[in-house]
This record gives structure tokens, C-alpha cells and sequence, in this order.
């Protein structure tokens, strides 16, 4: 008994060392970068504590915030979009029964899978066979087709778990399709709807590899400014800006979390 015991604890404390291990080897570039936000110089020598950087970043960076609106307005609407579709597309599938269903389903994975490259090369391809201006237009066409797999998978996956028992009963009960959909159906399946969206809203706002091919003048996204601005070196004022983005995220997060939490049981 004690031997089993003494192999337990050895095992359980060399999977935490290693959970351990791992974090710090995750985290340790993001506190680097935290750390450096708050030095005075624009090396890596630390001179002294400042917050040069984060006023430079609020009041001295018109460019920056633009494109980080350009961010914005893009993850927000193309969000929107793709949750719409992908959540009616998850319903109709899971709820209809037609020729071809599986073939749909497959296709519908392959944005998220394929290389980021193949569906940057393959939509600037298809915007200029079809003589589309690339712009704000354009980033949001391609980033709702990439963000429909995630909606349609996180749906569906709500969806396998579906008591379709309550559809029968709303029906008996003289509820029409649409009545079912709005009143049974998506009030059971908004934490899957709500996980999509905020889903999308990060894959949005981190993209860099398509957006670089579909964007045109005048509609940088911030990925694509900061790559700008660090060809020719990390500058302070993106350490600053990561900060602050690190800090908005898990405000959002923590938010978030209680929220759906809250949904889900209520569901």
C-alpha cells in the first residue's frame, strides 16, 4: 500500500512539475515583454522605470489606433456574420435530413484545416478574377469564411447534445418551425453560439497571414501595423501596446466566463 502510494505521489508530482514547466516556458516571453513596457530606453538594458512608452502609445500613436479600429470593425462585423450563418448552417444540418449532408459537413471544415497561405492565395485569386477592390470589403469576406468552421462545430457539438424530445413537445403544443427555432432551439444552444462568437472575435483579431493577402491601401489591420513597425526592430511601444491588450483580454475573459457559466446553467 505504501509503495503504490509513494508511486502515485511520484507521478502526480512529476506531471505538475512538468505542468509547471511548460507555463513558465509559455508566460516567460510575455512578462519579458511586460517588463521592457515599463524601461525608459529602447534597448534591452534596463535604465529605469518609466511610462514614456504607454504615453507615446495613448496620445502619440494616431496611426496605431487606427488600425487597431480597422481591427475592431472587422472582428466585430465579420463575427456577427459568421456566427448568423454558421448557426443556422449547424441547425440545418443536424435537422434535416437531405442528399449530400455529409459531403456539406466535410467541406464545411476545410477553411479551418487548410493552410492559412492556400486560403490567403486562393481569395486574392478570387477577388481579382471577379475585379473585387481589395479593402475593408475584402478582409471581411475572408475573415467571416474563416471564422464559419469554428460557429458551425461549436454549434454543432451543442447540437449532438440536444434533447430533441423539447421540439416534439413545442409541436404538440402547436408551435410553428420558426416559433420552435427562435423559443426552443437557439435560447438551448446560446453557449455554444456565444463560445463561437467570441471565438471568431480572437481568431479575427490575431490574423495576420490572410489579411496580408486581401487587404488593400488604406485598411491595415493592427497585426498587419505592428509587423510594420518591428521589420526594423521591437519597439517599446508594442510592448506597451501587449500589455494592454493582455490586460483588456482576461477583463473580457473573466467577464465572459461568469456570464456563460450563467447561461449554460440557466439552458
Amino acid at each position: 500500500m505504501n509503495a503504490h502510494r509513494y508511486n502515485k505521489q511520484s507521478k502526480l508530482s512529476f506531471s505538475f512539475s512538468m505542468l509547471y514547466l511548460t507555463i513558465i516556458f509559455l508566460f516567460i516571453p510575455l512578462f519579458v515583454v511586460v517588463f521592457f513596457s515599463f524601461n525608459s530606453s529602447k534597448g534591452m538594458q534596463w535604465n529605469h522605470a518609466s511610462l514614456i512608452w504607454y504615453k507615446t502609445l495613448i496620445f502619440e500613436s494616431p496611426s496605431l489606433w487606427a488600425a487597431f479600429k480597422n481591427s475592431l470593425i472587422i472582428a466585430l462585423t465579420s463575427s456577427v456574420t459568421a456566427t448568423f450563418l454558421g448557426t443556422l448552417a449547424a441547425i440545418g444540418i443536424k435537422w434535416y435530413r437531405f442528399k449530400g449532408r455529409s459531403y456539406i459537413t466535410t467541406i464545411s471544415y476545410l477553411p479551418m484545416v487548410l493552410p492559412e497561405v492556400i486560403i490567403g492565395i486562393s481569395m486574392l485569386i478570387f477577388f481579382s478574377a471577379v475585379k473585387v477592390r481589395l479593402g475593408m470589403f475584402t478582409i471581411f469576406a475572408a475573415h467571416t469564411t474563416f471564422n464559419l468552421p469554428f460557429v458551425f462545430m461549436m454549434v454543432s457539438a451543442r447540437l449532438d447534445e440536444f434533447d430533441y424530445s423539447t421540439v416534439e413537445a413545442a409541436r404538440d403544443l402547436g408551435a410553428n418551425e420558426s416559433q420552435t427555432l427562435t423559443k426552443v432551439i437557439i435560447p438551448t444552444i446560446i453557449p455554444g453560439v456565444l463560445s463561437g462568437f467570441l471565438m471568431c472575435i480572437t481568431m479575427s483579431l490575431e490574423d495576420f497571414v490572410i489579411t496580408f493577402f486581401v487587404s488593400g491601401p488604406g485598411s491595415g489591420t493592427l497585426p498587419l501595423y505592428v509587423y510594420s513597425m518591428i521589420r526594423y526592430g521591437v519597439s517599446p511601444v508594442i510592448n506597451a501596446l501587449t500589455f494592454v491588450m493582455i490586460l483588456g483580454t482576461m477583463v473580457i475573459a473573466f467577464t465572459f466566463r461568469k456570464f456563460l457559466k450563467t447561461v449554460a446553467a440557466s439552458s
